[in-house]
């Protein structure tokens, strides 16, 4: 179903290479995890389950991680009257509107199509704005509903959430039951085949977490385009931007840390201070190249008035 969303051919191509890219490394993780079980069949089911589960319930999982809830048009009216607004102009499907009890000022939306998809806000996001800047966050929220590169991440994130988990069970595996048990022939290949399997989810992981930054910069991006031209106010999500990155600075830091694993769905990142990985491969671009390109939009679009 197409959307009144400007289209975004750059977006499109990355999510092909993206998905590409990661198919391949899924033929790789298949392959390890059938000698790690032994077991074709139960490299499928396993594979095929995890993935299932992952996208389908991807929705459900995320709104239930972040302590949401969908709300009624009578518990939020106004948040119902800006999705209704901002629907009715793209001429899209409403998704199911949530509300998160988090003062992290924050949105995202999620889910596998633009029929099963879940927009939520969190409290703190509605105390700190005002229509049209709430308008603005949501416009970019549905743009990545419409742009479907929501479901692309769901099943981009799956593959690095799978290895790191082989990952683990390798290691534990290794050290409580292969590694150092008998030096015999068999214990070496025991041995042996557990650090295979955890050296190359080590790699699969890496190179997964890769991809799926580099394609969420660029989402970032686009969605944030996408949803300032649908507005025809790049201003308002200009002004939303920096009024939910210096609101977040002031959260206390064991809260940002709990929404930390949310980043690459949020609007804006929850960034703990200190070092981190999350830190330094950040889901989304600089907030100044935000700003810059919705400044450059802005007077595109004065112009263009």
């Amino acid at each position: 179903m197409k959307s009144r969303f400007r289209p975004d051919r750059g977006l499109t191509t990355r999510m092909l290479v993206t998905t590409f890219l990661l198919g391949l490394l899924y033929v790789v993780f298949a392959a390890v995890l059938l000698a790690l079980l032994k077991s074709a069949v139960w490299a499928v089911v396993i594979a095929g389950g995890l993935l299932f589960v992952q996208y389908w319930f991807s929705d459900r999982v995320a709104l239930f991680a972040m302590g949401g809830r969908a709300v009624t048009r009578e518990e939020a009216p106004e948040l119902h009257g800006v999705v209704d607004r901002l629907c009715a102009l793209a001429d899209m499907p409403k998704p199911v509107v949530a509300i998160a009890d988090v003062d992290v000022p924050n949105a995202f939306a999620t889910g596998r199509s633009q029929k099963r998809a879940v927009l939520c806000a969190t409290t703190g996001l509605l105390r700190r704005l005002d229509g049209d800047e709430l308008e603005g966050v949501l416009a970019h929220e549905l743009s990545h509903v419409a742009h479907r590169d929501v479901a692309v991440m769901t099943i981009a994130s799956f593959l690095g959430v799978l290895a790191g988990l082989l990952t683990r069970i390798g290691l534990y595996a290794g050290f409580y039951g292969g590694f150092g048990r008998g030096r015999n022939r068999d214990g070496d290949n025991t041995a042996l085949m557990f650090l295979v399997v955890v050296l190359v989810s080590a790699v699969v992981y890496a190179l997964s977490f890769l991809l799926t930054r580099a394609l969420s910069r660029y989402r970032e991006l686009s969605a944030d385009r996408s949803g300032a031209v649908l507005t025809g106010r790049p201003s308002a999500l200009a002004s939303a931007l920096t009024k939910v990155s210096g609101s977040i600075a002031q959260i206390p830091t064991t809260d940002l840390r709990r929404a930390e694993p949310f980043n690459a769905f949020f609007f804006v990142p929850a960034l703990a201070p200190g070092f981190s990985l999350t830190s330094l491969f950040s889901s989304h671009p600089p907030l100044e190249q935000r700003l810059t390109q919705l400044a450059v939009l802005s007077r595109e679009l004065g112009q263009a008035v």
